[in-house]
C-alpha cells in the first residue's frame, strides 16, 4: 500500500496531502529509517510513525503553550493550586497572546476542562496576580467549582495571604488599610486610591514580621504579611503607597531609585499562603510557598540590620526563607 494512502486511512493522521506534506517534511519513518517519497510501500509488519503537527485550537479557543512551565502544589479532577513564577502574565493582554498562564493551563488541561466564567481568554482563572507578582494562586477545572471559588472570595473566606518588603519604618505590629480603589484619572496605567463614587472598597490587613535599620541609601525597610479581604487591582501596592511605604522594586508604585530597592526590578510581592475548603470534597487546603530565589537573596541580605522579629516574624520568617527551595 502507497504510503500516504495509509496514512491517511489512520485514525488521528490528517488527509492524504497532508500527509504527503509531512513525508516530504521528514516527519514519517518506516522501521526507524525516514521515508523519502510519498509513494513509497509499507507492507504488513512494517513499523510506521509519524510526528502530527500541535492542532490548530477551534475558532474561539485559546491557543496551548506546553512551553511554559506549570508549578503545581496541588491537583485533582476539580482544581489546581499552583504557584505562579515572576514576569507571568495571567490570560491574554495586548501584548500578551499566547506566552500566559492561560495558555499554559490549557496546554495542560485542555481547553473544555476549565472553568469559563471569566471569559473565553481566561479559561481556568479564577483569581490573578500582577505579572510581577509570584506565588500560590488556585485554578478551575469547571463553571461550578470555578463559582464556587469566586464565591468564597466574595465571602472573604478563601484566605490569601502575601508577604512584602516595603520602604521605612512600619511602627504598628499589625494594622487594617480601608480605602477606595479606582483607575486613576491621571495614568490609566495605574489604581489610585479614591473616594470617587466609582471607587471600590478595599480592605487590606497587614502584620509586621521584620524591621530593617536605614542605611547610607535609604531608610530602612519592614517585612509585612498582607492579608487580602478584597481583591482589587494593584490592592497592596496601592494601599502600601498610600500609607508611605511603597513596596521595594516597585516599578509603577514605588521608588525610582535602584540602590534603595537593592537592585530588584519587580516588586516584592509574594503570595505565599492560601487556605481553603474544597469546594466539592470539604477537604481544608493550606498550602504554603517560600520565598523565590530573587526575593530570598534581597531578605536574606538584610539579615545583618535586623532589629528583630516579632512574634509572628518568628514564626513565618522560617518558612519564607525554607532551605530546601530551588
Amino acid at each position: 500500500m502507497r504510503l500516504d494512502a495509509f496514512l491517511a486511512s489512520v485514525d488521528g493522521c490528517p488527509s492524504r496531502s497532508a500527509c504527503a506534506r509531512l513525508v516530504a517534511d521528514g516527519e514519517v519513518t518506516i522501521n526507524t529509517t525516514p521515508a523519502t517519497s510519498k509513494s513509497e510501500s509499507v507492507c504488513l509488519g512494517d513499523r510506521v510513525q509519524v510526528r502530527l503537527p500541535e492542532p490548530e485550537p477551534a475558532d474561539g479557543e485559546l491557543a496551548p503553550n506546553p512551553d511554559i512551565p506549570l508549578d503545581i502544589r496541588f491537583e485533582d479532577q476539580y482544581l489546581i493550586v499552583l504557584s505562579k513564577q515572576a514576569g507571568l502574565v495571567c490570560h491574554p493582554s495586548p501584548g500578551h497572546v499566547d506566552d500566559t498562564l492561560a495558555n499554559a493551563l490549557v496546554a495542560h488541561c485542555g481547553y473544555g476542562h476549565l472553568g469559563m466564567l471569566q471569559g473565553d481568554d481566561r479559561p481556568g482563572i479564577v483569581h490573578r496576580l500582577d505579572m510581577d507578582t509570584s506565588g500560590l494562586m488556585v485554578c478551575a477545572k469547571d463553571d461550578a467549582v470555578q463559582k464556587s471559588l469566586q464565591d468564597l472570595i466574595r465571602l472573604r473566606v478563601l484566605d490569601r495571604r502575601y508577604v512584602t518588603l516595603v520602604h521605612g519604618y512600619v511602627a504598628p505590629d499589625s494594622g487594617t488599610i480601608t480605602t477606595g480603589i479606582a483607575r486613576s484619572r491621571r495614568d490609566r496605567l495605574r489604581m489610585a486610591v479614591s473616594d470617587d463614587p466609582s471607587a471600590r472598597e478595599a480592605i487590606t490587613t497587614f502584620t509586621t514580621l521584620e524591621r530593617f535599620e536605614a542605611g547610607r541609601v535609604d531608610d530602612g525597610y519592614s517585612l509585612l504579611e498582607c492579608h487580602l479581604y478584597t481583591g482589587r487591582t494593584h490592592q497592596i501596592r496601592v494601599h502600601m503607597r498610600h500609607v508611605g511605604h511603597p513596596c521595594v522594586g516597585d516599578q509603577l508604585y514605588g521608588r525610582g531609585d535602584d540602590r534603595a530597592n537593592m537592585g530588584l526590578r519587580r516588586q516584592f510581592l509574594h503570595s505565599w499562603h492560601i487556605r481553603f475548603d474544597h469546594p466539592v470534597t470539604g477537604e481544608t487546603i493550606e498550602l504554603a510557598d517560600s520565598l523565590p530565589p530573587d526575593l530570598a537573596h534581597v531578605l536574606e541580605s538584610l539579615s545583618e540590620r535586623s532589629m528583630g522579629r516579632t512574634t509572628a516574624g518568628e514564626r513565618i520568617c522560617p518558612q519564607l526563607l525554607d532551605p530546601g527551595r530551588d
